[in-house]
């Protein structure tokens, strides 16, 4: 069974499918909730984190850009956008979700950008919200 997601990855890939959809085509939450809840294997995937995670990240959207940017050595823009899906959903559960493990998050975002990225787009993703989580996560990153 080691091919079966846990149900806080599928939330976490359609969050990242429903940001896409936002950006991209500029759809609101009630589209992108209704699109995926008609996908197959949405019903796998934990409604509540699902829920949370996407409203938080889209209203959080322009101050976690501005947490990320520090951290990006280009434009904003030329980010492939899935990739800023990617990161904007990682910022925003570094921020705002200390009950997860950095590492667990930083450790999604990558498989994430293993699964809709680029080839390189996983390294880019890490390096990124390892840097974002040197200052967000400083405490749970200090030797004990």
């Amino acid at each position: 069974m080691s091919s079966s997601k846990s149900p806080r990855r599928r939330a976490r890939e359609f969050v990242v499918q429903g940001l896409y959809q936002w950006q991209v085509a500029d759809q609101d939450e009630a589209a992108i909730q209704v699109q995926a809840e008609g996908v197959a294997g949405f019903d796998k995937a934990d409604s509540q984190l699902y829920t949370a995670l996407l409203k938080e990240t889209r209203q959080q959207a322009e101050s976690l850009k501005a947490d990320l940017a520090a951290h990006i050595d280009r434009a904003w823009d030329e980010v492939s956008p899935i990739e800023r899906c990617i990161l904007l959903l990682g910022a925003c559960e570094l921020k705002l979700h200390p009950e997860t493990p950095y590492r667990v998050i930083i450790n999604e975002a990558i498989e994430l950008a293993k699964t809709f990225g680029g080839t390189d787009g996983h390294k880019f993703v890490n390096g990124v919200l390892d840097k974002l989580a040197a200052v967000t996560r400083a405490a749970e990153l200090k030797p004990r």
